[in-house]
Parts: C-alpha cells; structure tokens; sequence
C-alpha cells in the first residue's frame, strides 16, 4: 500500500495531545464528584463500573474515526488489475509471399485473419487493438482503436503479397504503435510462417527496443507437419515454406511472452482464441480511501447508536 497525500499523517500528531484532554478531563469529572456527592452517591457512582466503559468506549470510537478519516485523506493506494484503462495490443501480420500456401484452409494469410478476428473479439472493452502487416517492410492496417469492429473490417481486407520477409520491421512497427498511448499495458502479438529475409531493422534490435519499452511479445509459428512447397526458382529448384522458430522462441523468451506453434487452421485459431487469457495484465496502484470513508461513517454511526441509544438506557 502507498498513499498519494502521505503529509496527511503529520496530522496523527494530534492523537496523543486528543487522549491527553480525555484523561484531563476524566480526573476533572472525578474531582466534581467527590466534590458534590454524598458518601453514599460518591460510592455508587464508583460502583457504576458501565459509565466509566461508556465513557472509554465512545472515545475509542471517536480516535478511530478520527484515524480513519486522515488515512482517507492521505488517499491509500493498492495495486489491482488493471481493467478501466486496459492495454495496447497490436497484432503483427505476416503477409508475405510464403502466406499464400493452402496448406491452411483456405490459405495461411485467410486462416491468420479469423484467427486473430477471434481474438478481438476477446478482448476487455478497456483494451485498444491495433494492427500491423509486414512482408519486404512492414505498414499500418489499423492504428490503435477502442472500436474492435473497426479494426476487424481493417483485418478482413488484408491480402498477402510477393515479398519477403521482415520480421524486425514489423515488430519495431508494432512496438512503435504499442507505446504511441502511453499508460497503459503494451502487447505485441506477432505471427509469422517465414525466415526473417528483407527489412532495414534486424530481430536482435527489435527485441531491444521491445525490452527498453517494456513490451510483451507473443508470438505465433505457422508451420506445417510436411513440408509445403512454395514454387520453383529461377534454376527450377523447389522453394518449400520454411519456419524460424528459433528467432520467434527468442522474441518471446526475451520480452517475457511465450511462443506458440501452429500446424494448421485448427490449431492457429485455439491458440489466438486462449491468448486473451494468457496475457499478463498490469497491476496498477488504486485508490482504496473510499473503502475509509464509509468504515468512517459506519464507526459514526455505531458512536451515535451507543451514545443517544444503547448507553442512555443504562442505569
């Protein structure tokens, strides 16, 4: 717990000068007593053992009111889950070449899509989502939005092009986007089928910038369990698809997210349907001092009921 207003507790200096008084004015009430009563008034009055408790027991309750009421105004926080701001979670694309294979139903980019359409709509309404796609360089398909179908109808008119690919481009784009509204959880969930071939912004610095921006990265393999041939080169050699795992095992290990290996439609969309779950929320410090206020109010409540009610029918 921290608080936001902590000078607040200076004023708990009070407390000691405050039980002072009550123990001053206990003697100046014994002291008229004996003054003014009879003996036999003096020893009943010494006998009403529940007076002397009364008197003890709406002052305790005055202190903690008074307690109570300072911590308030000092504003505790602690830390909860974050759900009213919600997070930054870009999705980054790959559209290359190689993501035109049919060895997913209907192809690999088709089979990314409604994947990842899965996961929007999983999202806390908190959250912001955006996308970014990437092939020889890496592009804005939809910026950071709170309106999940805006960003869906951006998702569903990406098509895969001819190209390499450029997995440090794309992350370094999807960092960027991620950290462009700042305060708040940033997350980048990356996909990719290919070998890291084209771009201006290599893996290793990707992940640094990644790491000295605090971003999470997810990402996603999409494989195959046979080899899935692509076409011929120029020489009429087979070019087959083929899967970096290791660079993706190495993005996600290093910005604390978690890989994740596809081998087909099925396999892509249970895993884009369970990553909500799996992204780590950020705690963030909350203010509790209403929590104060009405313990406040509830121990005023019980001083008034003992002092006007209970202890009044005592005899």
């Amino acid at each position: 717990m921290n608080f936001a207003n902590p000078l607040w507790f200076l004023a708990m200096a009070l407390v000691p000068l405050l039980v002072y008084f009550y123990l001053l004015a206990q003697r100046k009430k014994k002291k008229l007593t004996l003054r003014f009563s009879s003996l036999n008034l003096l020893k009943k009055a010494v006998g009403k053992k529940k007076t002397v408790d009364r008197d003890k027991v709406l002052f305790v309750l005055v202190l903690a009111i008074f307690a109570l009421m300072i911590t308030a105004l000092a504003d505790p926080h602690i830390p909860l889950e974050q759900t009213k701001e919600g997070a930054n979670i870009v999705l980054a694309i790959d559209v290359s070449g190689s993501m035109q294979a049919t060895d997913y139903k209907p192809n690999r980019v088709e089979a990314a899509k409604q994947s990842s359409e899965l996961l929007i709509n999983q999202l806390n309404p908190g959250d912001l989502v955006g996308i970014v796609i990437f092939s020889d360089g890496a592009t804005t398909s939809s910026y950071l939005t709170p309106l999940k179908q805006k960003a869906i109808e951006k998702l569903k008119s990406i098509q895969a092009k001819e190209g390499a690919t450029a997995i440090g481009d794309g992350l370094s784009l999807a960092i960027d986007m991620a950290i462009s509204i700042p305060s708040k959880k940033n997350v980048v969930i990356l996909l990719s089928d290919g070998v890291n071939n084209a771009g201006v912004v290599s893996p290793e610095e990707a992940i640094q910038f990644a790491k000295t921006n605090n971003i999470q990265v997810y990402t996603v393999g999409m494989g195959s369990e046979e080899p899935v041939l692509l076409g011929y080169d120029f020489f009429g050699r087979p070019q087959y698809a083929e899967l970096d795992e290791a660079t993706l095992k190495n993005i996600a290990e290093s910005t604390g997210g978690e890989y994740f290996k596809s081998v087909n439609e099925k396999t892509l969309a249970d895993i884009y349907s369970k990553l909500p779950e799996k992204i780590e929320r950020e705690l963030e410090d909350t203010s509790i001092k209403d929590w104060f206020i009405l313990a406040a109010i509830v121990v005023f409540s019980v001083w008034i009921y003992l002092k006007y009610w209970r202890f009044r029918s005592l005899p």
